[in-house]
């Protein structure tokens, strides 16, 4: 068997073939490297308008809650027959002290959860670099 092309009836080689077939391999491989970066730039583009979003809303969060603690602070004073107002920040102090402290462990569990990129992305990813990277 010959192992180039035939004048006769004009049929690719085993090398040809294989040659062709990598190079589709290889094509394959850089496409599947474009479209994730493509999806890549989306997500952060998405993250960062959600970033700023939350931002916005958070800053406004925080001042409504100080208004609301100093609110607290002046009707826990009126209510409690004896307490000073500075016993009274006090209280209020605290109590939204804990409250960011039970907040905080919990986004921290949260985030130990997060994983940035999925084993099957990533196993896509060092096969399509492995043919890349392998000579012809």
């Amino acid at each position: 068997m010959s192992t180039s092309t035939s004048p006769a009836n004009g049929s690719p080689s085993v090398t040809e073939l294989v040659s062709g077939i990598l190079s589709d391999v290889q094509n394959l491989g850089m496409q599947h490297l474009a479209l994730f970066r493509h999806e890549v730039k989306q997500d952060i583009r998405k993250a960062s308008d959600g970033v700023a979003s939350l931002a916005v809303g958070l800053a406004i969060i925080q001042v409504g809650a100080l208004l609301l603690c100093l609110m607290l602070v002046y009707l826990l004073n009126e209510m409690v027959a004896g307490l000073s107002l500075s016993m009274s920040f006090g209280i209020v102090g605290a109590v939204v002290i804990a409250a960011g402290i039970i907040a905080t462990v919990y986004g921290a569990k949260k985030l130990k959860s997060v994983e940035t990129l999925s084993n099957e992305t990533a196993e896509i990813i060092k096969d399509d670099a492995r043919w890349l990277t392998q000579p012809k």
